[in-house]
């Protein structure tokens, strides 16, 4: 890793200022991504953009990102082609009444699927569209309910991927003695204010104590008075969606939505928290059990399955474009630049507001709440030890920052599955998001202050 100081800014200020302008954030993250190769390897670049995009497809965290929405996309297609999604969605509608229960549902049913912000956004995401259309929801309203629960509630329920890998990260780093890396980061779950605030602002949004903001109040305007609750520009996301269809003649099963969505939260538990595995596992089981109840026939299930892979195509696409702007942005030293610059400012009861705010800037820019992670949290706890901060409190705040980067970026893994599930683009998901992140980054922000003048 080199330091290019400031310079190491423009390629991530790029790729924001034509994602804006365009609203195509493909383009945006690989042009801005040839931009920061350029810088590190001037006329080299198309080299190093071969060796930079060979490396990001041959890492495992990429590839286990991969399959593991892909073939979530497989286990949901089957439910849909069953009818199962269909009949949860009835059932549902038995239960709700109104705009606002609609969206409690949501909000309650994200916080049953804890295991995983991945399985959360996607699952939740896609069986509640039809039921929040009935209301005349817009499509970014439940995105944001779906979002704002999928990775707070992972974050502050430590019996999910989030706990195990940070778990294991500050065991890595040396915060916690070996095998007591959980019980550490549970210890910091009560200062990991980003993620209680967000989870528990969704209900203050959903009751209309905070009104809708900005674009989602247009969004909620347009759905309302005209029943189109899918955002103009979206076609395309929704005929994604829409191209898998339930099977004439066949009696929907909701044991069959309910049985898989329990087996892959109950299976990840099982594989200590390995969400791949779990996948892997469901989607066999359903396959089995689809083929043997002859629900479907073989071509036809696992036609499915390759169709349910397919809808994922794009968002994985944009994942990947993030993941490549990651590595370049790691050559160019940004997260490093950014905690440094802030490191002349720094005070021991300071540090985790500063911690909040740097290392969320560099998890928003960068798109990474997780491996961005790997890189910056050893100079945090440095820098921790050096100043005799409260470890636990640095904790906390280095988790709210992970999430609200994965929370608030429109590149993120999260707002592109969740865009993708809901039936949005993620720039107009991010962009309809963002005031309710800002929202709730502000009342972290004070919440540090606080603790740091207590």
């Amino acid at each position: 890793m080199s330091d290019y100081g400031i310079v190491a800014l423009f390629p991530t200020l790029l790729v924001f200022t034509l994602a804006i302008v365009t609203r195509r954030p493909i383009e945006s993250l690989v042009t801005g991504a040839l931009v920061g190769l350029g810088i590190v390897h001037g006329t080299g670049f198309v080299t190093g953009f071969s060796e930079t995009t060979i490396r990001v497809m041959t890492d495992e965290d990429v590839a286990w990102v991969i399959l593991v929405c892909g073939f979530m996309g497989s286990v949901i297609a089957l439910l849909i082609r069953t009818g199962a999604t269909k009949a949860f969605t009835a059932k549902m509608t038995s239960m709700v009444k109104s705009q606002k229960s609609a969206l409690y549902m949501t909000w309650v049913l994200g916080i049953f699927m804890f295991v995983d912000d991945y399985l959360n956004s996607l699952a939740v995401g896609s069986s509640m569209r039809e039921l929040t259309d009935k209301y005349r929801i817009s499509r970014e309203k439940l995105a944001y309910v779906v979002d704002s629960t999928a990775a707070p509630v992972s974050v502050i329920i430590p019996y999910s991927t989030w706990g195990a890998f940070f778990g294991g990260l500050l065991v890595a780093n040396g915060v916690a003695a070996e095998g007591q890396g959980l019980a550490t980061y549970i210890s910091a779950i009560p200062y990991m204010l980003y993620a209680w605030v967000a989870v528990f602002l969704v209900p203050v949004v959903i009751a209309g104590w905070i009104p809708s903001l900005g674009p989602m109040k247009k969004a909620d305007q347009r759905a309302e008075s005209t029943g189109q609750t899918v955002p103009p520009g979206a076609e395309h996301v929704e005929k994604a969606n829409q191209l898998i269809q339930p099977k004439p003649g066949l009696t929907p099963r909701i044991s069959l939505f309910i049985l898989p969505m329990l087996a892959l939260v109950l299976l990840t538990i099982y594989f200590d928290n390995d969400f791949l595995k779990g996948v892997y596992v469901t989607l066999g089981a359903t396959v089995i059990a689809i083929i043997g109840l002859r629900l479907l026939n073989l071509h036809d299930t696992f036609d499915t399955v390759i169709d349910g892979f397919k809808t994922m195509i794009e968002p994985l696409g944009v994942l990947v474009a993030a993941f490549i702007l990651k590595d370049v942005n790691d050559a160019l030293g940004l997260p490093t630049y950014v905690v440094q610059s802030m490191e002349p400012f720094l005070t021991p009861d300071l540090l985790p507001v500063f911690v909040f705010l740097t290392m969320g800037l560099v998890s928003f820019t960068t798109g990474s709440n997780w491996g961005v992670f790997v890189i910056i949290l050893p100079i945090v706890t440095t820098l921790a030890t050096n100043l005799g901060a409260d470890m636990i409190l640095v904790i906390g705040a280095t988790l709210s920052a992970s999430t609200f980067g994965s929370h608030a970026c429109f590149y993120s893994d999260a707002t592109v599955l969740t865009s993708q599930a809901t039936g949005t683009t993620t720039m107009q998901h991010a962009l309809t998001q963002i005031p309710y992140a800002l929202i709730a980054a502000g009342i972290t922000a004070a919440g540090y202050l606080l603790i740091a003048f207590l």
